[in-house]
């Protein structure tokens, strides 16, 4: 699959088949994820591939009943992947702490992968990151910065409107219109 396509055709999946994820796809979803760029190269990311029905509904039961992903990740989808990130393992400069941004990296080139393998995600981010940290034992120094349900899709999304590049884009600086 080209790379432009992948970018232009995934989605945000609540909806899965009960199918389960052949292992030599989740392996390359990982891979993909395990070799994102990072400040420093420092790889602050961990992943934890959950599969347990028990475990699954614990980790939706974490989320706000009106999350829309909960069902997809206590019920239908085969895997939930936990992204958790080493808040002393990356950087912080300047008062940034780039193990969010080193995350967010490897997390969506995990998300692309899979959908290059016919494999639909959902990036989760409402749910109460204590609860979380406690179904799957997360150590103190790592955040549980988000999950996704995988699996596959029951259906391909519609593509949901973005902004014109006119306005999130400017030329030299700020409000200085980019015109292409």
């Amino acid at each position: 699959m080209e790379i432009y396509e992948a970018l232009q055709e995934r989605r945000s999946v609540r909806k899965y088949k009960t199918d389960p994820v052949p292992e030599e796809k989740l392996n390359r979803v990982l891979e993909a994820a395990q070799i994102a760029p990072s400040w420093k190269n420092k790889q602050c990311w961990r992943f934890i591939v959950v599969r347990d029905q028990e475990r699954k509904q614990q980790l939706a039961d974490s989320m706000p009943e009106n999350n829309p992903a909960r069902r997809a990740v206590g019920e239908t989808a085969p895997i939930v992947i936990v992204l958790c990130a080493d808040t002393e393992g990356s950087g912080d400069k300047d008062g940034k702490d780039y193990y969010m941004l080193d995350a967010g990296l490897a997390f969506q080139q995990l998300m692309l992968a899979a959908y290059a393998e016919g494999l639909g995600t959902c990036w989760v981010g409402l749910f109460d990151e204590e609860k979380a940290r406690a179904v799957c034992n997360v150590p103190p120094e790592f955040r549980v910065v988000a999950m996704t349900p995988l699996g596959v899709p029951e259906k391909q999304p519609s593509p949901r409107p973005r902004k014109e590049l006119s306005e999130i884009t400017y030329a030299e600086e700020w409000d200085r219109p980019f015109t292409g």
